[in-house]
């Protein structure tokens, strides 16, 4: 029986993972068998990530609402639902933008919610 050899194949594959694990530490860059361990980790970590970035800075868009409103004297939860009756597009994202980079605005804003 004829042997198969899969260098170019197995050798492709290697160098992939071993590309992927570039600057890693010690032999987790260096050893296939390490370096595909701890890639699979890598990428299984990147993808739960991804998820907590977006929690994450909802979390923060809702901190910084939260303290301009009390600023002009509102609850964050009035506002959110002061914005949402009046028909506002006005996301979590935008309303976090105006209360720290243009307080006069958000001033305005607060007020014309308030009547």
């Amino acid at each position: 029986m004829v042997r198969i050899k899969r260098g170019n194949i197995a050798r492709k594959h290697r160098k992939k993972v071993l590309g992927l694990a570039k600057g890693y530490v010690g032999s987790h860059s260096r050893l296939f068998r390490v370096a595909n361990q701890q890639v699979f980790k890598a990428l299984r970590y990147s993808y739960s990530g991804r998820k907590d970035k977006k929690r994450w800075f909802r979390r923060l868009w809702i901190t910084r609402i939260n303290i301009a409103a009390r600023n002009v004297g509102l609850k964050y939860s009035l506002l959110i639902h002061k914005i949402k009756s009046q028909g506002l597009g006005l996301n979590r994202k935008m309303l976090a933008h105006l209360a720290v980079v243009d307080p006069k605005v958000w001033s305005l804003l607060a007020e014309s919610i308030q009547k």
